[in-house]
């Protein structure tokens, strides 16, 4: 997870900086999640990268079938 606050405000101004700095995130690797808030609970806004579990890549799993 990159950033999970309750502050709108901080929000905008994270996304903003990420969308300035240097390094470059790739947009289509991201969860962007509003969690709508009710009277107990306040809205909370969170920003997460997917990373992928190499223990399950597909193309490492054919390659070591290959040598049976």
């Amino acid at each position: 997870m990159v950033l999970e606050t309750q502050d709108v405000a901080q929000w905008h101004a994270q996304l903003r900086r990420l969308r300035a700095g240097e390094e470059r995130i790739d947009w289509a690797m991201t969860r962007i999640d509003v969690l709508c808030g009710r009277l107990v609970h306040p809205t909370t806004y969170r920003l997460s990268l997917f990373v992928p579990d190499p223990a399950h890549d597909p193309d490492r799993e054919h390659r070591d079938r290959s040598w049976s």
